[in-house]
């Protein structure tokens, strides 16, 4: 059980840790945040997050994709350890790309990428009962595991598209099973994504560790969304369940008009952004002769 501190965390806090977010089961909400590079990590961190993602999403937030199958290895590597370099608190995780865990042997060997040359702290990967093996080599080998059941995006073509999960009887049951099968396999929590509320707190109830929810309302032990989502950086299309906070994007928008404006009618640079010589290095610069050019 946790403290009721709500202050945002200083810098010279402890890092966060698998084990500590697995004890907040049940304790004060667990704040997370996707995120993709050094600035949105640092900022996600400077803002108290319990726990930082990079997630595969950013095949489509980032690099422009329709959906997150074609993310490479090398790519998620790549934004891990760039965003690690701004995360100094929050537990760092890493969203183990389509296909990247198909079997034992390939869950440790990329595991294992994300955590020596990614510099994460644990990895997240999709599915329940189907990739128990995965999760206990995973654990065993000293590489925490972020569990992912409900909409799992990776398999999107299989349900069809982005489809809320779990609005059956059968759907449901299935979805408690999942829970309790990664929680037995090891994994120190796992995220609920587009289901009922009703299915995600019977989930969040049924397993003891911490569900994080997405979509799946306010009765999970944490939340996530995503850092462009949040801020309004990304408009392509916005789920049901995202709130922004912010429209960083219009306004961005509207400052790189504004900006254009200003060079087309030189009011950029100005005085205050121009370097300038002494009065008499000025008078001896004029006064270079330059030969044209023939």
């Amino acid at each position: 059980m946790s403290t009721t501190n709500t202050t945002p965390p200083q810098g010279n806090e402890a890092p966060v840790t698998a084990p500590d977010i697995q004890s907040r089961k049940d304790g004060e909400k667990i704040c997370c945040m996707t995120a993709y590079d050094y600035s949105s990590g640092m900022i996600a961190d400077a803002a108290g997050m319990d726990l930082v993602l990079v997630g595969d999403s950013l095949g489509m937030v980032v690099l422009g994709h329709e959906d997150t199958l074609s993310v490479t290895m090398d790519e998620m590597i790549h934004h891990v350890r760039a965003t690690s370099r701004g995360v100094k608190r929050a537990l760092l995780v890493a969203d183990m790309p389509f296909m990247s865990y198909s079997t034992v042997e390939m869950a440790l060997e990329n595991g294992g990428r994300f955590l020596s040359e990614g510099r994460a702290k644990a990895v997240k990967l999709e599915g329940g009962e189907n990739v128990v093996p995965q999760i206990e080599a995973l654990v065993a080998a000293g590489i925490p595991v972020m569990a992912h059941i409900g909409l799992t995006p990776q398999h999107v073509a299989r349900f069809g598209g982005f489809k809320a999960q779990g609005k059956t009887l059968e759907a449901a049951k299935a979805l408690v099973e999942d829970a309790r099968a990664v929680e037995a396999a090891g994994a120190f929590c796992v995220v609920l994504e587009a289901i009922p509320v009703e299915v995600a707190e019977l989930i969040t109830k049924a397993v003891d560790i911490p569900t994080i929810g997405i979509g799946a309302g306010n009765v999970t032990d944490g939340q996530i969304l995503v850092y462009h989502d949040v801020l309004g950086l990304f408009d392509r299309f916005t789920p049901k369940f995202v709130r922004t906070y912010v429209q960083h994007g219009k306004e961005a928008v509207q400052a790189l008009e504004m900006y254009g404006k200003d060079v087309r009618s030189t009011r950029f640079p100005g005085d205050k952004n121009t370097f300038y010589l002494s009065d008499e290095m000025a008078e001896q610069v004029r006064k270079i002769k330059i030969k044209k050019k023939k």
